[in-house]
């Protein structure tokens, strides 16, 4: 595909225009996606397949198909449709396309989709007009729209969706392929070790005996399964309108009447006993409808069976060839038991209610799913399949979703990635999910893979949708698409990185800020966002008896996969070049882009225990945090011991205080703020509290009798006291109020506690467990500290803290 001409169409354009004897249908959009101009996506595609198919066999006898039209991107105009001449694709997911069905005449005519929200799009407008918005979402490959008339499709129209973030030749075809053969051989592990198959190798040559080792297990209920059927086969009741002599018809059905109204012809003059009356006029008809109904076992159930049968035999048929072709001993059991199984599946062809058309197109229905004998019978080919391999042509019969597809790769290829240079120790990854076709990844248990590295010995493991025990969020519930975990020789850390796929991509359009900002495309900002809160919320707790528990960040890492080929130009992205300076970036990958990948995974694996420590950046301010936190006990809180003692101190700058209300001398040194406590038994209720601080320009022990300032009122001349020399009072922003605690003498405590408390009581808190736990309910409201004691110096046992709920 040619690169769009330049002022291609930027708005909704019609893109296809099919003109018929019954209807009119146009299909408008954009008929370009701007991701994929913006990528240059689509250009060395095969031009032989084309992005609509219509499909004559489906159109009813009566319905004449008069003009297909389909708009030229080239000529940006319709033009007629041609069957063998190639069209670009016009159809892309996640983009919205405008059907409109005009009706030429009165029908009934419905529109009909297997998938419910489309089906529910497209509705009535009116007699004679159909409308709706089709958005496929994440999903390519082929889609059938259907019109329906009595409830039988007479007109299908085939679509075909392309992606907008990947080429579909290249990397989503190759993203199938992949995905195939890593199912494929971990899928088979599975199947084996449920049916006991591990002892079953009586050749080397097991990938030609994969195929009937299972089929053995399962022929005699697969064909006890038919015959079960054959006893109340599913059919469908078809009427049929047989035109023949009035006389002979025993119940003539109202659709007689619109069917005489319109043939005038089938009427004669009857005078005696005509039972139509017009204009005085008797008429008896000539002819009438007779409605007949008949059983039909031409169903898709049946046509799904028989599939099944066919299929096997097809299959028996290669097994016993290639055992011809490679020369091996003649087993006479051996070949008498697969000449067993070919008669019995070609007596049970036979049988009358598998005498159907050939099936087009899988569609499980309820009858396959639940109906007895035929859900066996599709249980049984789910297993078989395992052991046939998961074919191309199967994963096109229903639309899928590129976004998981794209999740359920990126893992199935670092898994490849891995396995190519480490041993592989266990998986336990595929789960068979009964509700489909598809074999999927099981995100309801922890999905790992375990790897060991031949040069050194060490372990390590990827999982899938799944945290490792031990790591968890305390706020919300965090479930990252891949984890590989690390365990490094000499170290007893586990180092663990996120690999989140995130089938999306920012192409930096020419004027965004993304392309102001990061030049070329890449990964969408919020998607390294949610790789930062990755890193951030998954933590690990760590306890011990009788302690409180405390949390430690588990990731040392959190990287975006996303579908980008250009791994040379993504090396100059700042997500790229993010990862080296804060280990939190995004990563190029598809089947064509994974060397960056795979180094990295090299990297992160051969990392010594010290430069594995040394990718995860610490916290700023950690430093000073606990620095801050732990460095000591700075403040001095002191009482007074009357009232006029808060002007004298103000005055001559100094607070003095007995010596003996220091048990550690050794504190002393290490004060560095004066601040005075107002009880409410000397100030009132009003004025109580910590109003005023102040920094120590010196101190000195000496007798009380030396403090000539301040008076003694109090025989305490010999006495030693201290004496704090103070640069200037300076008011509190916020005073720390009593509450219902006091101070009787001092106080000390430290800085990170004095600049945050609100109240007295909270000057008190000393210990780590205290503190943090003090924090938490602080960020709830405020708190309520309870001691054993009203003079919070003098207490020694901490009651409660609890979030203070009075209102007030």
């Amino acid at each position: 595909m040619a690169s769009l001409p330049t002022g291609s169409p930027s708005r909704a354009v019609e893109l296809l225009r099919i003109e018929t004897n019954w209807f009119n249908l146009y299909l408008q959009g954009k008929p370009f996606h701007p991701a994929v101009e913006a990528l240059q996506l689509h250009r060395q595609e095969d031009s032989s397949w084309m992005s609509a198919r219509f499909l004559p066999q489906a159109i009813s006898e009566e319905l004449e198909l008069l003009s297909v039209e389909r708009f030229s991107p080239e000529e940006r105009r319709l033009v007629s449709w041609d069957r063998d001449v190639s069209s670009p694709p016009l159809l892309f997911e996640t983009q919205n396309y405008e059907l409109i069905i005009e009706l030429e005449a009165d029908l009934p005519i419905t529109f009909y989709h297997d998938n419910v929200s489309l089906r529910e799009a497209v509705l009535p407008k009116g007699k004679r007009l159909l409308s709706g918005i089709l958005n496929f979402q994440n999903e390519v490959g082929f889609t059938e729209l259907e019109l329906r008339l009595h409830g039988r499709t007479v007109f299908l129209l085939q679509l075909e969706i392309f992606p907008s973030k990947m080429e579909y030749k290249k990397d989503y075809e190759a993203i199938l392929q992949d995905v195939n053969a890593q199912m494929y051989n971990l899928s088979f592990d599975f199947l084996r070790k449920t049916h006991s198959f591990m002892g079953l190798k009586e050749t080397r040559r097991q990938s030609l005996s994969e195929f009937f080792v299972i089929l053995r297990q399962l022929f005699g209920n697969l064909t006890h399964q038919v015959e079960l059927i054959r006893n109340a086969p599913n059919y469908q009741l078809l009427m049929e309108n047989r035109l023949i002599d009035s006389a002979r018809v025993k119940k003539p059905g109202r659709a007689n009447v619109a069917y005489l109204a319109k043939r005038p012809y089938l009427l004669s003059p009857n005078e005696v006993n005509g039972q139509l009356n017009v204009q005085g006029q008797r008429y008896s008809p000539t002819r009438l409808l007779e409605t007949r109904r008949h059983i039909d076992y031409d169903t898709p159930a049946n046509r799904f069976v028989r599939w099944v049968l066919l299929r096997v035999q097809q299959r028996l048929k290669t097994f016993k060839r290639l055992l011809s072709e490679k020369s091996r001993a003649q087993d006479p059991d051996l070949i008498a038991q697969i000449d067993k199984m070919q008669n019995e599946l070609q007596r049970l062809l036979r049988i009358d209610f598998l005498q159907v058309r050939d099936m087009k197109q899988l569609s499980i229905t309820l009858v396959l799913q639940m109906a007895p004998g035929y859900r066996d019978v599709y249980r049984n080919y789910l297993v078989l399949m395992k052991g046939l391999s998961i074919q191309n042509d199967l994963f096109r019969l229903s639309l899928k979703d590129l976004a998981t597809l794209y999740e359920y790769w990126c893992f199935l290829k670092i898994n490849d990635l891995l396995s190519r240079k480490y041993e592989l120790v266990s998986q336990n990854v595929i789960k068979l999910n009964h509700g489909g076709l598809f074999v999927t990844l099981d995100r309801t248990k922890e999905s790992r893979i375990v790897y060991c590295n031949p040069r050194n010995g060490e372990k390590f493991s990827l999982q899938y949708n799944a945290l490792p025990s031990g790591d968890r969020s305390r706020t919300v519930a965090q479930r990252p698409d891949n984890i590989l975990t690390l365990q490094k020789e000499h170290s007893a850390i586990e180092y663990k990185y996120v690999f989140d796929a995130k089938y999306r991509i920012n192409p930096a359009y020419e004027g965004t800020a993304y392309r102001r900002d990061y030049v070329t495309p890449g990964p969408q900002e919020d998607d390294i966002n949610t790789m930062h809160r990755y890193r951030d919320a998954i933590v690990y707790e760590t306890a011990e008896a009788g302690q409180r528990a405390d949390y430690e960040r588990a990731m040392f890492g959190a990287y975006v996969l996303f579908p980008y080929p250009n791994e040379e130009e993504y090396r100059e992205h700042k997500f790229y070049k993010s990862i080296e300076l804060v280990n939190v970036g995004a990563l190029p990958f598809l089947p064509s882009a994974t060397s960056l990948m795979e180094k990295f995974l090299d990297e992160l694996i051969m990392d010594s225990p010290e430069k594995a420590y040394e990718r995860a950046n610490q916290q700023r301010g950690t430093k000073d945090y606990y620095a801050d936190k732990l460095s000591g006990k700075t403040i001095l809180v002191g009482a007074l011991s009357h009232r006029d003692q808060l002007e004298d101190l103000r005055k001559h700058r100094f607070y003095h205080v007995p010596l003996k209300h220091f048990s550690d001398h050794g504190q002393l040194a290490g004060l560095e703020h004066i601040a005075i406590f107002q009880s409410i038994a000397k100030f009132g209720r009003d004025q109580a509290g910590i109003y005023l601080r102040g920094r120590i320009r010196s101190w000195q022990v000496l007798p009380r009798e030396q403090i000539i300032e301040i008076p003694s009122r109090r025989n305490a001349s010999s006495e030693l006291y201290v004496r704090f020399d103070v640069e200037e009072w300076l008011p509190l922003q916020q005073p720390i109020l009593p509450g219902v605690y006091g101070i009787k003498h001092v106080l000390v405590t430290s800085a990170y506690i004095f600049d945050r408390a609100e109240e007295v009581a909270e000057l008190r808190l000393e210990t780590d467990e205290q503190l943090r736990e003090w924090r938490e309910k602080r960020r709830q409201g405020k708190v309520k500290v309870q001691w054993d004691s009203q003079d919070v110096d003098q207490a020694s046992v901490l009651s409660e803290i609890m979030v203070d709920q009075t209102k007030e």
